[in-house]
């Protein structure tokens, strides 16, 4: 035998491996000195740090060393080539390294040619990013073939253990006899299934036979046949269980499915005391060119269906069978097209609230809607059609409304430029059908087009000036249906105006404070002055069909045209919108971040007449100023924000609306954040008014352990008018989270809530921080 030294040029990549992973893969070891266990883990972090310059190379090279080199305090290894250099046999500490597989064991032999191995003693392979841990292993390093009498593998979410390992390089798969398999990844798991059989195909599924499971080393249940996914898309099941008011006990289960990169989805199945049972399937298609599509179907018999209504407007009658359908689908077929489709079917307008409460939340009104937009450098064409589907919601039905936008654009070398939008189509208004009287529906057909020509100067290299011009003209046909009043018409619109804005700015880099977290400052400013002025139409608007009209709003709408898109509202306008934008900028780690953010906003209205018929607050009277508007943003601190948001009636000297919020985020370990939000009464003869705040805070106690409370206190009658309590609980590989909640309404009974939720880490049914401004999904909603 020749002896060679051992070699010292390592090559690949490092697997990092967890504590937890370590003592997974390691107590699979029998009959081994624990004094080993540290030199052969430094010895697989060492075969594994430097790069491997023969990876470009069409042919991987060995690499074969000894540990001793490396960690001084363990035994002397020896490597042994046989004469002809083929066979490679080491002692006291091996690594051999071929392509992307890497071997460590106490001793082992291999045969460079054949690629045929024999390792013993806390054996360990990484083959790719899969690792197998064993006893004694034989292994071949060019087809993978694998054999062992006990072995340990897997990574997240899935590990297995078991014995008579045997490896097939036909199709890819591992057998073994009397093998346990689990997503703890930690020596002694919590829970785990164990099998007389199983097959693992690597970074794809593994399947067991006769399984039982075991929660604590108990037995809870067996399964004559098991298979589960471990590629990127696994299988899991999720549930949250509880008592509620409104449901008694229940419990709502969710199995996430994986079928293929075409096709995967989630199958509910759910059950409530006090309600029933509820079942749907949701199918997501992911169709390449033809975009994504997500099909939603729930399905529930309601013993109860009147239980959530309280407080609630009356849009109708509640059946017991209850149903929604929810249908999304966006694509990009062809460069600058993109076409959407949204179906929201409702059996009746609660569904949403008793059910899906998040959902309705978002959306207590979901429409349906198909649109097509292909667009170009300067114009773009849209067409949308929107059905009525649900018969209890005022709705405008459009079939369809298309429209050509012209975006701005230079008029050949002129300095002057010009904007358009054009559109027509046949409209149908519905009112909600309830059981109070409903107006009759009406319908028209209509066409309207828009022009209009600016001229953008500079003056003094800081002035901007933008004078404009614009002209609208629409046709009307005679309303038709049982509440169609008004005859054909035509109506023009004129307007013009002028627009005037700058900026300026002033650095002052010395300045520098530790408590402001200030590294520089700059101070930007941007006035800004529009001027509308748009006479009496050829047509009020009370001659005309209301398909596009003013809705209230709690923010200033916009009064220029083509943004102002309320078509068949439009009134005679003379305003001044003034304008001033405040900014203050520091340094914070290298990066510009505002400490100050303020945009103020008025409108000046120069010939107020009294009378609600304003484009920017078309429901108040119409006094000298509107409402002044307040954006506010401070950030002393990187961790520190409080944002303002307020409404103040500048003409009576009262605030319509106040939203203020402060938000301390110091570190990962605890955040707290208080709110307010106020609405006066009726401001704008609809509002309903709110006085109310809110307090959102979370500490984690440690690594496995957190807590979050939120509570909405009403000011206006000192109640606490919804309650969040959640203890969060991180068991390695699963998540669970127990919420007590309190939900007063002051009309109908009080809602409590108890419900414990329980999902897979690796596949988590909802995501890190969602429950901040989403607490719905910890009970079930």
């Amino acid at each position: 035998m020749r002896k060679f030294p051992a070699c010292v040029a390592v090559a690949g990549v490092a697997h990092a491996q967890t504590k937890n992973n370590r003592a997974l893969h390691e107590s699979a070891v029998v009959g081994t000195p624990a004094r080993r266990r540290p030199a052969i883990a430094a010895l697989a972090f060492l075969c594994a740090i430097f790069p491997l310059a023969a990876l470009a190379q069409e042919q991987p090279s060995w690499e074969i060393w000894a540990l001793h080199q490396f960690i001084p305090e363990s035994p002397v290894g020896e490597i042994e080539f046989d004469t002809d250099g083929i066979t490679a046999r080491g002692t006291n500490g091996i690594c051999i390294r071929y392509g992307a597989a890497v071997l460590t064991a106490d001793s082992a032999s291999v045969n460079r040619e054949t690629g045929d191995a024999v390792a013993d003693g806390h054996v360990r392979i990484e083959q790719g990013d899969q690792i197998w841990v064993g006893d004694h292993i034989r292994y071949n390093f060019k087809t993978h073939q694998m054999e062992s009498e006990q072995f340990r593998t897997g990574k997240p979410p899935v590990f297995a253990a078991g014995r008579q390992l045997q490896g097939d390089i036909t199709n890819q798969t591992y057998n073994a006899r009397h093998a346990l398999a689990t997503s703890d990844d930690v020596s002694s798991p919590a829970t785990y299934i164990r099998a007389t059989r199983i097959r693992i195909v690597p970074n794809k599924h593994i399947e067991m036979w006769n399984a039982v499971v075991f929660v604590e080393k108990v037995p809870v249940f067996y399964l004559p046949y098991y298979r589960r996914n471990i590629g990127p898309h696994a299988n899991n099941w999720t549930f949250t269980a509880g008592d509620r008011t409104s449901y008694g006990p229940f419990i709502l289960n969710t199995y996430t499915w994986w079928l293929n990169d075409a096709v995967d989805g989630k199958l509910h199945l759910d059950y409530r005391e006090k309600r029933g049972f509820g079942f749907g399937p949701d199918v997501n298609l992911h169709l390449g060119q033809w975009g994504n599509a997500t099909l939603k179907y729930y399905y529930t018999h309601d013993h109860d269906q009147y239980a959530g209504t309280n407080g609630l407007p009356n849009f109708g009658s509640v059946p017991q069978d209850r149903q929604r359908v929810y249908l999304g689908w966006q694509a990009t077929p062809a460069t600058n097209l993109n076409l959407k489709a949204l179906v929201n079917y409702q059996s009746d307008a609660y569904l949403e609230h008793d059910f899906f409460e998040s959902d309705y939340l978002q959306n207590p009104q979901p429409n349906t809607f198909f649109e097509q937009n292909k667009y170009w450098d300067n114009w773009s064409l849209d067409a949308l059609t929107t059905p009525e589907l649900n018969n209890f919601f005022d709705q405008t039905e459009r079939l369809p409304d298309v429209r050509l936008t012209g975006f701005r654009q230079q008029v050949l070398n002129t300095p002057v430029y010009y904007d358009s939008q054009s559109s027509a189509g046949y409209y149908k208004k519905y009112f909600a059908n309830t059981n109070a009287p409903t107006p009759p529906a009406y319908s028209a057909a209509r066409a309207d087009t828009y022009h209009q020509l600016l001229l953008p100067w500079t003056f003094f290299n800081w002035l901007n000036i933008t004078p404009r011009v614009g002209g609208r003209l629409t046709y009307y046909s005679a309303e038709s249906g049982p509440g169609g009043t008004n005859s054909e018409a035509w109506r023009g619109v004129f307007n013009t105006g002028v627009g005037a804005s700058f900026k300026a700015s002033q650095l002052w880099p010395g300045v520098k404070s530790s408590f402001w977290d200030m590294d520089g400052l700059r101070h930007i400013i941007e006035p800004s002055a529009s001027y509308i002025f748009v006479p009496d139409p050829s047509k009020a608007p009370a001659q005309l069909p209301q398909f596009d009209s003013a809705l209230p709003s709690l923010g200033l709408l916009p009064v220029q045209f083509p943004d102002y898109n309320n078509i068949d509202s439009i009134d005679s306008e003379n305003v001044v919108r003034l304008g001033l934008h405040n900014s203050l900028q520091t340094k914070r780690d290298g990066q510009v971040d505002n400490l100050v953010d303020w945009n103020l906003t008025i409108d000046w209205r120069l010939n107020p007449s009294g009378t609600p018929n304003n484009l920017d607050e078309p429901f108040s009277p119409q006094q000298t100023f509107s409402d002044l508007y307040s954006e506010f943003r401070f950030k002393p601190r990187s961790w520190v924000t409080l944002e303002s948001q307020s409404r103040f009636d500048v003409n009576i000297g009262d605030i319509n609306l106040a939203f203020d919020q402060i938000t301390f985020m110091p570190s990962e370990r605890w955040s707290w954040g208080v709110g307010y939000w106020y609405l006066r009464q009726g401001f704008d003869g609809f509002t309903q008014g709110n006085n109310y705040a809110t307090t959102t805070a979370f500490y984690r106690l440690d690594d496995n352990w957190g807590l979050r409370a939120t509570e909405n206190f009403n000011i206006e009658d000192s109640r606490l008018q919804q309650q969040y309590y959640t203890i969060y609980r991180d068991m390695r590989s699963w998540t669970a989270a127990l919420t007590f909640r309190v939900l007063d309404n002051s009309t109908g009974p009080t809602d409590y809530t108890f419900a414990f939720t329980f999902s897979l880490k690796a596949s988590p049914s909802h995501h890190v921080g969602d429950d901040t401004v989403d607490p719905y999904h910890l009970v079930g909603e």
